[in-house]
C-alpha cells in the first residue's frame, strides 16, 4: 500500500511539473522508441508547452484517446506526446481532440480537413519540429486529431467524430516550414500523407495563407524560435534562407484550382471515352444492379461536380414502408451497398470525373404505395475508401449528397432504420 502510495504522488507530481503531455516512457511498448522517449524526455516536455501555448477557438486536448466527449476529455489522461513507429520510419507523434463542430451542409470533407489543419496541425508542427530537426533518430513527424461533424436526420440534430491524420517526412516537415510564399507550402504538403477517417485528402493552402506562427504559438520557448529560424539550413542538408514567418494575408499567391469543364462538349467527350466502359457495366450488371433500359448510364453535372448516373430500381419488401429517412437508408443497405464494389471495378485509373451517382427509384410491395426517388452522389475519394474496407457506410454516406424526391437531406443510416422492422 505505502508503495502505491509513493508512485500515486510521483504520477501526480510527474504531471504537475509540465511533463503531464508526455507519455511516459515506461507506457511505451516498443523498446526503440521507448528508450528515444526517455533519452528525449525534456525536449518533448518542451514541446508539450508550446502545444498547450496554441490558441484555439474552441477547446483543444492533447489525449491518448481521439473521439472523446469533452467533458470526458477534461478529467481523462491528457498526455499525447511520444515517438511512435509508421510506416517502418520512426515518427514524433501527437494525439489530441478538438472539439470545434462543422456543419456538414456548409463545409465539405476537404474544406473541414483543411480547417483542422491549419488551426491544429499546422501550429503542432511549429512545436515540435524545430526541437527535433537535427536529431537523427526522428525519420517523421505524425499528428492525429479529432473534430466533430454536424448534420440534421429527420429534424434532428446530430453530431458524430472525424479523425484527420498526418504524416510528413521530416524532409518535408522542414520544407514546409521554411515555405517562402504558397506555392512552395503548397508543393511540401503534397509530399505529405492526409487521410480523414482512412480516407486520403489533399490540403489546399487556402487564399489567406498559413497562419502565422505568431497567431498560434506565443508562448513557445526561445530555444523553439531560435531553432525555427533555423531550419531551412537543415534540410537534407541543403543551403538555404532562414525561414521565414508563413505568408501573410497581404501576399496572396497561387489561385485556386480551376473547376471541373461541366459543358456539354466535355459530357460527350466523356461519354465517348468511357462507352467501352459504360457498355461493359450495362452489360455485366442490369440484372444484379437492376438497371433500367430506358435510362443508360450517363454523365451528368451536380455541384460543379460530373457523376456517372447508374439509373435503378430499388424494390423494397414489406413492412418496410416508413418515412422517406427509413426508405433511403434501407434502400443504401440491401441494394447500393452490394453494387459499390463491383462498380468501382471498372474504374481502377485516375477519371476525368468525380465519382457515381446512384439514381434508384423505391418501390414497395404494398399495393398502392407510391415509388420514392432516391439519389446517392458518391465520389471517388470515398469510394475507394469504403471499396478498400477502410470506410464505413455512414462514412460514407456523410461525405456524399444524398436527394430524396430532389431534396438535399442529411441520413443516419442507424437512426433510420432503428424503428424498421427487418
Amino acid at each position: 500500500m505505502r508503495s502505491s502510495s509513493i508512485l500515486a504522488v510521483a504520477f501526480l507530481l510527474w504531471g504537475l511539473n509540465g511533463s503531464a503531455q508526455v507519455i511516459s516512457p515506461a507506457e511505451i511498448k516498443d523498446v526503440s522508441c521507448r528508450e528515444l522517449q526517455s533519452q528525449y524526455l525534456e525536449d518533448l516536455k518542451l514541446a508539450g508547452k508550446a502545444i498547450l501555448a496554441i490558441k484555439t477557438e474552441y477547446p483543444f486536448f492533447l489525449s491518448r484517446k481521439l473521439d472523446m466527449e469533452l467533458e470526458a476529455q477534461r478529467t481523462s489522461d491528457q498526455r499525447g506526446i511520444q515517438f511512435n513507429i509508421y510506416n517502418g520510419q520512426t515518427v514524433l507523434a501527437v494525439t489530441g481532440n478538438y472539439y470545434a463542430a462543422y456543419a456538414s451542409d456548409k463545409m465539405n470533407s476537404d474544406r473541414r480537413a483543411r480547417e483542422t489543419y491549419l488551426n491544429i496541425v499546422f501550429p503542432i508542427l511549429q512545436a515540435v519540429v524545430p526541437p527535433f530537426q537535427s536529431n537523427k533518430n526522428v525519420q517523421g513527424f505524425a499528428v492525429e486529431v479529432s473534430h466533430h461533424v454536424l448534420g440534421k436526420v429527420m429534424d434532428v440534430d446530430v453530431e458524430h467524430p472525424e479523425n484527420l491524420f498526418v504524416f510528413l517526412p521530416k524532409s518535408t516537415a522542414l520544407r514546409l516550414l521554411a515555405a517562402k510564399d504558397e506555392t512552395a507550402q503548397q508543393a511540401a504538403l503534397l509530399q505529405g500523407t492526409f487521410l480523414l477517417n482512412g480516407d486520403a485528402v489533399i490540403i489546399w493552402v487556402n487564399r489567406d495563407g498559413l497562419p502565422t506562427p505568431a497567431a498560434h504559438s506565443a508562448g513557445a520557448t526561445q530555444e523553439s524560435a531560435k531553432t525555427t529560424t533555423e531550419i531551412a539550413s537543415a534540410t537534407d542538408g541543403a543551403d538555404a534562407a532562414p525561414v521565414p514567418p508563413p505568408v501573410s494575408k497581404a501576399r496572396v499567391a497561387t489561385p485556386p484550382p480551376p473547376p471541373r469543364d461541366t459543358s456539354p462538349a466535355a459530357l460527350s467527350a466523356l461519354e465517348t471515352v468511357n462507352s467501352q466502359t459504360i457498355a461493359s457495366i450495362k452489360k455485366d450488371l442490369t440484372e444484379q444492379a437492376h438497371l433500367v433500359p430506358y435510362a443508360p448510364p450517363a454523365f451528368v453535372v451536380f455541384h460543379e461536380g460530373i457523376y456517372l448516373q447508374l439509373s435503378m430500381n430499388t424494390d423494397l419488401a414489406e413492412p418496410a414502408g416508413g418515412s422517406h429517412y427509413q426508405l433511403a437508408a434501407l434502400a443504401f443497405d440491401d441494394h447500393i451497398a452490394h453494387l459499390i464494389r463491383p462498380v468501382m471495378k471498372y474504374f481502377r485509373d485516375g477519371q476525368q470525373f468525380d465519382g457515381i451517382d446512384f439514381s434508384t427509384t423505391v418501390h414497395l410491395s404494398k399495393k398502392g404505395s407510391n415509388a420514392e426517388s432516391v439519389e446517392f452522389f458518391l465520389p471517388f475519394s470515398t469510394l475507394r475508401c469504403y471499396e478498400k474496407y477502410d470506410c464505413t457506410g455512414q462514412q460514407l454516406i456523410d461525405d456524399s449528397t444524398v436527394l430524396i424526391n430532389g431534396e438535399r437531406v442529411s441520413l443516419d443510416l442507424q437512426i433510420a432504420e432503428s424503428s424498421v422492422p427487418r
